[in-house]
């Protein structure tokens, strides 16, 4: 498999990238290992979107990696959504699926990444209590939930979601060796 590691960290406040980094090695070391070619986008780094969109068109999966901010992702990956899918129309989807003449296609069909998969690996302070219990801040909707609006944004270009990766207790309980095991048992029950 060709597969194309997104990493939306940014430096600000408590850091965020040094964890995120280090995840995303480790699915690169992880995936190699496992024979899948990886290719590796830095936001913060800069890109080209038109480049971007080749990299996309060529992965098979994407993986996102970044830390939470206030409740989802870093301002650059939605900035990066932003501009690289408006650049990719035509290529990674056709229009919005519907059409004058036949009622029955829907909004979301016009997808053409219909083969194409994406994860998201994601670090958070929250504990792991704060998405499953329903008493909790998140009334046990679970992180899937929390990050729907970006599986809707790439089920629009055709693709699946595979589960959700999280680290949680990132800041106040930091655990990067449990961390760093489970994502590994992560990729290689999905990749190998």
């Amino acid at each position: 498999m060709n597969i194309l590691l997104i990493n939306g960290s940014k430096k600000f406040g408590n850091d965020g990238t040094r964890l995120n980094k280090t995840l995303q090695a480790l699915a690169k070391q992880t995936l190699e290992s496992l024979g899948h070619s990886v290719s590796q986008t830095i936001i913060d780094e800069g890109y080209e979107p038109k480049n971007e969109v080749e990299k996309i068109l060529k992965a098979d999966v994407l993986i996102y990696q970044m830390p939470a901010w206030w409740m989802g992702e870093p301002w650059i990956v939605k900035k990066y959504i932003d501009e690289v899918y408006l650049t990719g129309a035509g290529a990674l989807f056709k229009n919005d699926g519907r059409s004058r003449q036949d009622e029955s296609l829907k909004y979301g069909s016009g997808g053409l990444c219909q083969n194409k998969k994406v994860m998201l690996s994601v670090t958070w302070n929250a504990p792991l209590g704060a998405f499953s219990q329903k008493d909790a801040f998140f009334e046990g909707r679970g992180v899937e939930e929390v990050y729907w609006h970006l599986h809707k944004a790439h089920q629009f270009l055709g693709m699946q979601s595979l589960p959700t990766f999280m680290c949680n207790d990132v800041i106040k309980n930091p655990q990067i060796e449990l961390y760093t095991k489970e994502y590994e048992a992560h990729l290689k029950k999905y990749f190998s």
